[in-house]
């Protein structure tokens, strides 16, 4: 899904293996709802653990967005790239819909 004009992120091993963590764990809970679902569970205990994973995914992705707030925008505005406003704006208006 990477574009070559892309910008990007390099991130320290460290940082990269808590998001990877993350990201297992979401991974096992989706897979503890796909059995559950061959298993015939009763909606309400699988709409709890789908909850669960949206819970875990907007976790990853305020984690994501800090570091991104800390790093890449107060790089690139000390740089006098301003038209990262815009680029926040469009982000944040994503995280709301």
């Amino acid at each position: 899904m990477e574009l070559e004009n892309q910008k990007k992120t390099v991130r320290s091993e460290e940082e990269k293996k808590k998001i990877i963590n993350r990201l297992n764990r979401i991974k096992g809970q989706i897979t503890g709802i796909e059995k559950m679902v061959n298993n015939d569970s009763y909606c309400n205990d699988i709409l709890i653990q789908v909850v669960a994973v949206e819970k875990s995914m907007k976790s990853l992705a305020n984690f994501i967005l800090q570091d991104h707030l800390y790093k890449c925008i107060a790089n690139d505005l000390e740089n006098g790239n301003f038209e990262v406003i815009d680029e926040l704006i469009s982000l944040f208006k994503r995280f709301n819909n």
